[in-house]
């Protein structure tokens, strides 16, 4: 009998709601108004279609695989298609639905709400951005002692720009979506710990006492990082009073941002950049300690086990302790969600389903699933999958403040828009997170 069957809640009771909660989704849409809702719900449906196309085709497959021992090779093809178009089409729904949700900032309504110094602020900010004159954010900021402004390294953008700029990069950043978050005004965050624990013990009522042990403490530090981009802007879009600066910038950078933090928060060495936590040092799960992820290896290298292949993702699910599981989710890429899409439990319920709202994650064995393109693909030893709870296995660290410097001279007749911020992260608790390892040891 599959592990599957014995400790983990089947999902076919979920099945039987889901009209019913497809028809709520699209009931949330419905209550805004527009093209775009409409593009966004008939994306979703799209999407939801394509899945029981995509498991229609894989139940093919696999009787053929049953009853002659391996499948057609069109059908395979077939499934392979379903397969990639039901990646493109997620993309869509996810990218329509938050274009859908993001508000438009620095209209009239976020006018009205900012305080006159805040408003002045950013008045100051939109006439150097447009013509470069410096003398009214110079003024407000010495008077305002911002220690991060520095007329050779830039200006603090507004703070609803600042906002902007974090929850697009937020929204478009996968890891970031899920980790914790510190914000700082220092070069860098540190954060101690104890790496014993008092000592303690039982005694009787008039026994004496003895000194206790005090704890040992360690320290972990993430320094902040400098992040740029730097988007170029024509002077007729400048010249121009009907566009937004403010949401212009922000959209200009989110992308230059988002990828380099992506790719950081995985992959990063810690030099120059934050460091990603599948750089850290491995160890089988066996052997665990302190400043070490543990893994749990699949007994076959580059792929999943021949044999009840979705056993080793309930092995990976309990190595993380109880207290991290409930909010624990699993990471991968694209390639590696495709392969876990076609498992079953042993009723014929799919482990893999998918989100029924906009926006929502698909899910797998009942636990969300985050999509990372900067997670390695399944190959020889690759730790290709991680699962356990982000937020507190690991921290990302903003300086505060955004700053732009402005270029007219180095690219004419474009001007550029130096733009900086400072981002630090790191493993904060190593015994939340857990790798899935795509090897024989």
């Amino acid at each position: 009998m599959s592990a599957i069957d014995k400790g983990v809640p089947r999902i076919g009771a979920s099945l039987k709601n889901h009209a019913l909660e497809t028809k709520s989704a699209s009931d949330n849409l419905e209550t805004k108004s527009g093209p775009a809702a409409h593009e966004v719900r008939d994306a979703l449906d799209e999407f939801l279609g394509a899945f029981e196309d995509f498991k229609d085709a894989n139940d093919e497959r696999l009787g053929q695989i049953e009853r002659k021992l391996s499948a057609d090779v069109v059908t395979d093809e077939k499934v392979d298609r379903i397969n990639r178009a039901l990646d493109r089409q997620k993309k869509t729904v996810d990218e329509l639905a938050l274009s859908f949700a993001r508000p438009e900032i620095g209209g009239s309504d976020t006018r009205q709400r900012l305080d006159p110094a805040k408003r002045e602020h950013k008045r100051a900010f939109d006439t150097y951005v447009r013509k470069g004159e410096t003398h009214e954010l110079r003024s407000l900021e010495a008077k305002a002692l911002a220690a991060q402004s520095d007329p050779d390294g830039g200006y603090l953008v507004p703070a609803e720009t600042e906002r902007m700029i974090d929850r697009v990069v937020s929204e478009a950043s996968p890891i970031r979506a899920i980790a914790g978050v510190r914000q700082i005004g220092a070069a860098s965050y540190k954060k101690p710990f104890a790496t014993s624990g008092f000592a303690s013990g039982w005694v009787g009522e008039t026994e004496g006492r003895v000194q206790t042990d005090g704890a040992q403490l360690s320290e972990i530090e993430f320094p902040a990082m400098e992040l740029y981009a730097m988007p170029a802007a024509t002077s007729t879009l400048l010249d121009d009073s009907a566009v937004n600066i403010d949401q212009w910038l922000a959209e200009e950078v989110q992308t230059a941002f988002a990828e380099q933090e992506s790719a950081a928060f995985v992959t990063g060495d810690g030099i120059r950049r934050p460091r990603g936590f599948l750089s850290y040092d491995k160890v089988a799960d066996a052997s665990w300690s302190h400043g070490k992820l543990g893994y749990i290896a699949t007994g076959n290298a580059g792929a999943f086990p021949a044999s009840n292949p979705s056993d080793i993702l309930i092995d990976l699910i309990y190595a993380v302790k109880a207290g991290y599981r409930a909010n624990a989710r699993f990471v991968m890429n694209r390639s590696t969600q495709s392969a876990i899409r076609k498992f079953k439990d042993i009723d014929g319920n799919y482990l893999w389903q998918p989100g029924i709202a906009a926006g929502a994650p698909p899910t797998l064995l009942n636990y969300p699933i985050t999509e990372s393109e900067d997670m390695p693909s399944m190959t020889t030893d690759a730790t290709a999958l991680a699962f356990g709870d982000f937020k507190r296995g690991y921290l990302i660290v903003d300086r505060l403040g955004v700053r732009v410097l402005r270029d007219p001279y180095s690219s004419k007749p474009y001007v550029l828009f130096y733009t900086t911020k400072r981002v630090g992260g790191g493993v904060q608790n190593f015994e939340a997170l857990k790798l899935l390892k795509f090897g024989t040891a």
